[in-house]
């Protein structure tokens, strides 16, 4: 959860629980089937702290297991969602297959070969051509921690290939829901404004905005998070 101790700063008085998702971080090792287990997971972390009320907020897959959550299995309590280049779902069967193809050549690039020349390759892709040289190596450095297999496994498990189309629920949802992109993430703006997800851009940001410009993504956040429930 490094990446979020910037953005975490400027809410020190607010109560906050950072979860590490399998196979990063401090669940370097641990696994899950899918979303619905993951889901079982984070309700037995929020019984566990005795969190009553509470805000989803996450970036990229955790973006999306939030959606899910929020859509599917919150527990009571939940006040609003907020989410950061996450993907709502594919509608069509054809991007499902091209996904699932990807994801596990990824995937067993994770497993297989050693990490930080995976994402060495995984943060040249396109998504990331923002990224400046340093950038791209201080990624790295803080993902390298991680465990291949694990992620491995994780990226499988999660693939969007096997992500339920959320796009309706969302649509529905009886809490705030906003969604946040950095200005010059355009294929995830493209994708929030075909599917008509309630968009605000953070300044000076690719696709990791919290991260390239933590200072607006805080005070985006500040705002939101102070909007009457």
């Amino acid at each position: 959860m490094t990446d979020w101790q910037p953005v975490q700063q400027a809410f020190i008085d607010w109560p906050m629980l950072s979860i590490d998702l399998p196979g990063h971080g401090g669940s370097r090792e641990q696994r899950v089937s899918g979303f619905a287990e993951l889901s079982e997971r984070l309700s037995a972390t929020l019984r566990h702290h005795q969190i009553n009320h509470y805000w989803l907020i996450g970036y990229s897959l955790g973006g999306r297991v939030a959606m899910y959550y929020a859509c599917r299995a919150a527990l009571p309590g939940l006040c609003g969602l907020i989410v950061e280049a996450g993907h709502p779902g594919l509608t069509d069967e054809a991007q499902r297959q091209a996904r699932r193809a990807s994801d596990r050549l990824w995937s067993s690039r994770f497993r297989d070969l050693p990490l930080s020349s995976v994402l060495e390759a995984w943060y040249r892709q396109p998504l990331f051509s923002d990224l400046t040289g340093q950038q791209r190596n201080e990624l790295i450095d803080c993902r390298s921690a991680g465990h291949g297999p694990s992620l491995a496994a994780m990226l499988c498990a999660t693939s969007l290939s096997q992500q339920p189309n959320l796009l309706p629920e969302l649509h529905q949802l009886a809490v705030p829901f906003n969604y946040l992109c950095g200005e010059w993430d355009s294929r995830f703006i493209a994708l929030a404004t075909a599917s008509r997800l309630p968009l605000q851009t953070i300044p000076g940001a690719g696709h990791n905005a919290h991260r390239a410009n933590p200072v607006a993504f805080s005070d985006r956040l500040t705002q939101l998070l102070r909007q009457p429930v």
